[in-house]
């Protein structure tokens, strides 16, 4: 063992970061977090930091960051050239598609409000107004449409 840190295994790993296994061993295959050292048993030894990059992972995908774009976000962040710009720049960019989600499922939730008030709830599906509404075209209704384009 290099210096005074104690390597860790992965059951450990994954239980100081608060994720299972194979989220640990999907990360390492992925080229997220680096590759463990090992023994000659097999076993894998991560260095400790290995748990807080993991933390910074996990803090990132509930941004709504994808692997892909946390992997360029480790990378940004390990460069000494890299100035914080470039990383505002790529949260700018999460936070414009997240506004645009925001809209199409404001609109979904407008379109679904109305279909539930036309609906009693009463007689056989044939005659439901949502399944007909759904059915009219087999796409969104026109006001789907129409709204999540205003929210672009």
């Amino acid at each position: 063992m290099a210096g005074n840190k104690r390597k860790l295994l992965v059951g450990e790993v994954a239980r100081r970061a608060g994720v299972n296994v194979q989220t640990v061993l999907y990360y390492e295959r992925r080229g997220i977090i680096p590759q463990a050292e090992r023994r000659t048993s097999g076993y894998r030894e991560f260095d400790p930091q290995t748990v807080d990059l993991i933390g910074f992972i996990q803090r990132a995908q509930e941004l709504g960051f994808t692997l892909t774009e946390i992997t360029g976000l480790l990378e940004l962040r390990s460069s000494t050239g890299a100035k914080c710009k470039e990383v505002r720049e790529k949260a700018v960019e999460k936070l414009d598609l997240i506004e645009i989600k925001i809209g199409r499922l404001d609109a979904m939730r407008t379109v679904l409000r109305q279909l539930v008030r036309s609906c009693s709830g009463r007689g056989p599906v044939r005659d439901c107004p949502i399944i007909e509404a759904i059915q009219q075209t087999g796409k969104p209704e026109p006001e789907l449409k129409t709204s999540m384009r205003r929210k672009r």
